[in-house]
């Protein structure tokens, strides 16, 4: 798989409000499965477990099975090649651009 499928994965599990929640849930420390579905009351297990299907495709999460438990670990390297990638080089852009248009407005 390419850098470029690899991050079209990564930002299709990151275009989902309730992926989104699944990660924040996940950033402290693992969940089961059953906790996850626990914090959304209005989805039911199997839409949870499909959310959490494209996470790990996407390796933003990495699951564990313990007996008949599987718990879900927070992956955050993805997240920090996205934004070593995209984000710090595209602010530092921007964030220049706006130095010297401050100095320009400045002199």
């Amino acid at each position: 798989m390419s850098i470029h499928e690899k991050h079209d994965l990564i930002f299709k599990a990151l275009a989902s409000s309730v992926r989104r929640q699944i990660l924040d849930d996940l950033k402290d420390q693992p969940l089961t499965t059953g906790v996850l579905c626990g914090h959304f009351p209005d989805l039911d297990r199997c839409t949870v477990m499909q959310h959490l299907k494209v996470l790990e495709e996407a390796d933003l999460i990495i699951a564990e099975r313990r007996g008949r438990e599987r718990w879900n670990h927070l992956n955050a390297i993805p997240i920090q090649d996205i934004h070593d990638r995209w984000i710090g080089p595209h602010a530092a852009a921007a964030t220049a651009r706006l130095a010297r248009f401050k100095q320009a407005v400045e002199a």
